[in-house]
């Protein structure tokens, strides 16, 4: 016994010493919105030692929303949220496992909170009601929606057993899905959250097979981490990659801008005693977030007169409309795809304004614009293309 409450007075004195020493880099930066998932495992798992340490962490990170899963104790989510004055936090259910958000109040202009799927029908899919959060954020609408879906099972999807995990995250998925379609059409829409299961497994047993199929209207943004090196995987006990972020076409080019990205963050990379202290003292689970730079898509934009070159709509289907200006000699346009092959070259004559591209030849992905004028002057742009 003795030994066993040393122990644990060592650890309560390395958090405070890491909570007040350790060298987090930020992530959120101006301009751009940040939003983190992050399960926070039974909040406040250690007590007060978590509460400090999170709010430590936070404001470190410098996010401008993080959606957390497993607030147990609302109480201690208050006092934790009264150690950040430039956040605000929101939960609508405050029972055993809870959903909440912080926001930076300075950045995020709120339109509602709300659940949904909160019927009986829909609990054995959903244990815990999906959280929307609707903003603006720079005068753009953006749509959150926060999950921790049901846990555990063997690997196996069986759709003929309606009470098996798997099957059960199979039925949430494609119901989120129809919500989204069928209410945020054209919306900059994130699902994020806990989702309990391995998005790059094999079809047979991916229990998002049919969101990932859908990769005209859907990415999984970490796609590329639950690929990779399992050091960089969210739940490293087991390990397992299963905290996800979610996008809609919408949001596709803002993705693929050059000052964004997604990445699972590690703080226990920056605590004395790594991923024990870590696990012991805040969570079992990582944050993964994601960075974007939101581009204007409006036609409005497209009209102005300060920018050599506009294209729109992005993403486009079936054409694609350039709007260039004050090209005083012959100029060029080149398009690359994603592997770097130039797919398009367009002469274009002096003082010419418009040009419409059809895209039938062109396969969905992404593809580089450079425009390269008769002056020297090169400039380039991403694009999306989704193919019907």
């Amino acid at each position: 016994m003795k030994k066993t409450i040393v122990t644990c007075f060592l650890l309560f004195n390395c958090v405070i010493a890491w909570t007040q020493n350790a060298n987090i880099p930020t992530f959120g930066t101006d301009g751009t919105l940040e939003i983190a998932t992050w399960n926070i495992e039974h909040f406040p798992k250690n007590d007060q030692n978590t509460i400090d340490s999170v709010s430590q962490i936070i404001k470190a990170l410098d996010i401008d929303i993080i959606s957390f899963q497993e607030i147990d104790d609302t109480v201690s989510f208050k006092q934790m949220i009264n150690n950040l004055p430039d956040y605000q936090y929101y939960f609508k259910s405050q029972w055993y496992g809870g959903l909440a958000y912080i926001y930076k109040t300075d950045v995020i202009q709120i339109n509602d909170f709300y659940e949904i799927y909160t019927t009986s029908p829909y609990w054995s899919p959903f244990p815990r009601s999906p959280l929307v959060m609707d903003i603006n954020f720079m005068g753009q609408n953006i749509i959150v929606i926060n999950n921790h879906f049901k846990c555990c099972g063997n690997g196996i999807l069986d759709l003929n057993n309606s009470g098996d995990e798997e099957s059960r995250r199979y039925i949430a998925s494609n119901l989120l899905k129809e919500y989204v379609d069928n209410h945020f059409t054209d919306k900059k829409v994130l699902v994020v959250g806990d989702l309990n299961d391995n998005i790059a497994e094999s079809e047979s047993n991916n229990v998002f097979i049919n969101i990932i199929n859908d990769n005209q209207n859907y990415l999984f943004a970490d796609m590329e981490i639950a690929q990779g090196d399992k050091s960089d995987w969210s739940y490293p006990t087991w390990p397992s990659h299963l905290d996800h972020i979610l996008i809609t076409n919408e949001l596709f080019v803002d993705f693929h801008n050059d000052n964004s990205e997604i990445k699972t963050i590690k703080i226990d990379q920056y605590l004395t005693n790594g991923w024990n202290e870590y696990d012991y003292n805040i969570s079992d689970h990582r944050l993964v977030a994601i960075k974007l730079k939101l581009e204007s898509t409006s036609n409005s934009d497209f009209l102005t007169n300060d920018e050599l070159l506009k294209i729109y709509p992005n993403p486009a289907t079936s054409i694609l409309n350039f709007r260039l200006n004050n090209l005083t000699k012959n100029s060029r346009i080149e398009i690359y795809n994603s592997m770097g092959q130039l797919v398009k070259l367009i002469n274009i004559q002096k003082n010419q304004a418009n040009l419409t591209l059809q895209l039938d030849s062109f396969d969905t992905g992404i593809y580089i614009v450079k425009l390269h004028t008769g002056n020297n002057t090169e400039l380039t742009k991403r694009i999306v293309i989704l193919k019907q």
